[in-house]
């Protein structure tokens, strides 16, 4: 059984369109190549009850890790961890350990000239204040700390919404988490472009090649216009071992392209 996770990604900025949510996309395909199923996104706003009900409809599902990204930094509206806080019922409180983190930032930012004064004003102070029993996790980049906390079989990394400091800190200390629980579960994929055969005529084709390729997914993913199809078959399979991947995705991608042939369709490898 696959190790199964959800995103929740937190921002005002997301939900109105100003800002593109790549670190959805990044997580997501992070996630699937260390061989854990992300089962949902989920996008709120920056509201302590939005955030609060996303988490708790997530823990619900149960699933190993909850991944958050944004609403870690000093301003009025970076509410995630009070939206965690109230979803669990804990108290925000001065954590020592990320509040050393915070200070020895700001006091890094000072000898390098960034900033005149490392004083822990109440807004650097607030990215110290976490939910009871919170782990801080190191950020390399910026200034909050992520944030690790354990509920029953799920733990929930908190990140930070910059993403350079969200990779690192994914990068660093999460990924590891990850893979160690996917017991070596790996993401491979290759993709066939198919020209001259359209999506509806190539449907039935994807149907019968996972029923006889059962480890293997396909989606098509159209690239064309209406009068040109132009389609792209994406297929994957999950598994530790690379060989037995190779040959899965071989064998499905041979039936396939026969099939598609047969239909009067063309075929070719994507580089």
């Amino acid at each position: 059984m696959s190790v199964q996770m959800e995103i929740i990604c937190i921002g005002n900025e997301l939900l109105i369109g100003k800002t593109l949510n790549t670190n959805a996309q990044w997580l997501a395909k992070r996630a699937t190549t260390l061989g854990v199923a992300v089962k949902r996104i989920t996008v709120v706003g920056d509201d302590v009850e939005e955030i609060a009900n996303a988490l708790r409809e997530a823990l619900q599902r149960k699933p190993r890790f909850i991944i958050t990204t944004g609403g870690l930094g000093p301003t009025f509206d970076d509410k995630t961890l009070e939206g965690i806080a109230k979803a669990l019922r804990f108290k925000l409180e001065l954590n020592n350990k990320a509040l050393q983190m915070v200070k020895q930032k700001y006091d890094a930012y000072v000898k390098a000239g960034r900033i005149d004064s490392a004083e822990l004003t109440p807004p650097r102070v607030k990215m110290a204040k976490l939910p009871e029993g919170a782990e801080p996790l190191p950020n390399p980049v910026g200034t909050a700390p992520g944030v690790q906390i354990k509920v029953d079989n799920t733990d929930i990394i908190v990140l930070p919404g910059v993403p350079s400091e969200m990779e690192a800190i994914f990068d660093g200390y999460v990924a590891t988490m990850l893979k160690k629980e996917s017991k070596g579960l790996m993401f491979f994929e290759a993709s066939i472009y198919a020209d001259n055969i359209v999506e509806s005529t190539l449907a039935p084709l994807i149907d019968k090649t996972m029923h006889d390729n059962p480890y293997v997914y396909i989606k098509s993913h159209p690239r064309g216009a209406e009068k040109k199809p132009h389609i792209e078959i994406h297929m994957s399979t999950t598994t530790k071992n690379p060989k037995a991947a190779k040959d899965r995705l071989g064998k499905a991608i041979i039936q396939l392209s026969e099939l598609i042939k047969q239909k009067g369709g063309k075929v070719k490898l994507k580089e």
